[in-house]
């Protein structure tokens, strides 16, 4: 493992989630009161939840408590985060302009001071929505910060693997295509987060609106490259490595679209196949490296250091690794492959800024 330091960038976290289930409506609010009321261990409640549910959170803990930027100060102690990116996470509001709440909750949290900046907001939206643009300018009417939006278009073949979606194909609907329009009439990105079968669609995408900045999380989430989820995902080594070559081909393919850039972020999920250890002992830093080596060295071909960015995708990624054993993962796996300073400059830093115009 190369020798890798980022104690002199500025570091900007790209992908982060804050979110308060007890004061504010998201979709495992009511789980979360349900823990606190009942005298029931964490654990005992991970047992008896759908499959699906424990194979993706690995770990409810976060889920069901708060999580704002004095937790995620805590978490990140070691890494030097200037500023943070704040992702929309299951708001779940009454009122077809009530998703624009969150960027307004976000907005008048405690960041700065002892905390990191608050960088950019990226809302939650369905351009397939007949009030796609009112919301877009609710959200933009709530911060100044907001710089695009995420919708909820994660759908998975294996009806075991967790939906995001209620059908597939959400990003190639005639609705979604014709309302996605509005973005780029208002200079907005798109947070395009979804499972790796579905690359395609988000190539179609970026072809058909080439003016529209499209910001791949996560490289596209393989659920099941590192072990079996679902029913029948990543059940042995040869479907994972089927199911690697097509990620690999199809990311190849996206990343001939200028206007895509990829996180390499997400990539400790537990849904891609992690085991998940005791709480409170990650995942050894030279385990995860040998592990997602592959994924990020290839990114970094296709996209080149110009067009990848970190993000910690904290507090989800918690329960396999911490932010800074994520982070030396990510910049040593880019030395190993030959990136130097300058390049790590640019994926733990100047890229996000650029991306989401984020103000020195």
């Amino acid at each position: 493992m190369a020798d890798m330091d980022l104690s002199d960038i500025r570091v900007i976290d790209s992908h982060i989630h804050q979110w308060d289930p007890f004061r504010t409506p998201r979709e495992f609010s009511r789980t979360a009161k349900l823990l606190r009321m009942l005298p029931i261990p964490i654990d005992w409640a991970k047992r008896v939840a759908p499959r699906r549910d424990r194979e993706f959170v690995g770990d409810p803990t976060a889920y069901a408590n708060p999580y704002l930027p004095a937790n995620y100060r805590a978490d990140a102690d070691g890494v030097p985060v200037e500023s943070i990116v704040h992702i929309e996470v299951g708001w779940t509001g009454k009122g077809t302009l009530a998703r624009a709440d969150e960027t307004k909750w976000v907005a008048g949290l405690p960041f700065g001071g002892d905390n990191p900046a608050l960088g950019a907001i990226i809302g939650s939206a369905d351009p397939a929505a007949p009030d796609f643009a009112l919301l877009l300018d609710a959200h933009r009417a709530a911060s100044t910060l907001l710089r695009g939006i995420r919708a909820h278009v994660a759908h998975h073949p294996d009806s075991d693997v967790r939906p995001y979606a209620s059908h597939e194909g959400a990003l190639a609907t005639k609705e979604f295509l014709d309302g996605f329009a509005a973005l780029a009439e208002r200079g907005l990105s798109f947070e395009a987060w979804v499972y790796s079968h579905a690359l395609p669609d988000v190539t179609a995408l970026a072809e058909r609106y080439p003016e529209v900045p499209i910001v791949l999380d996560h490289l596209a989430t393989p659920a099941g490259i590192f072990g079996p989820v679902g029913k029948r995902t990543g059940r042995n080594p040869s479907l994972r490595r089927e199911l690697f070559i097509r990620w690999r081909d199809d990311l190849t393919a996206l990343a001939e679209k200028p206007n895509v850039v990829a996180k390499v972020s997400g990539l400790m999920m537990p849904i891609l196949g992690h085991q998940v250890p005791p709480r409170g002992t990650p995942t050894p830093v030279p385990v995860l490296l040998d592990r997602i080596s592959p994924l990020i060295t290839h990114a970094y071909d296709v996209f080149g250091a110009d067009r990848l960015l970190w993000g910690s995708n904290f507090p989800v990624d918690k329960p396999i690794t911490t932010i800074a054993d994520s982070a030396e993962v990510i910049a040593a796996a880019i030395t190993d492959h030959g990136g130097g300073r300058d390049e790590l400059e640019k994926i733990f830093r100047t890229n996000a800024q650029r991306t989401y115009r984020i103000e020195s």
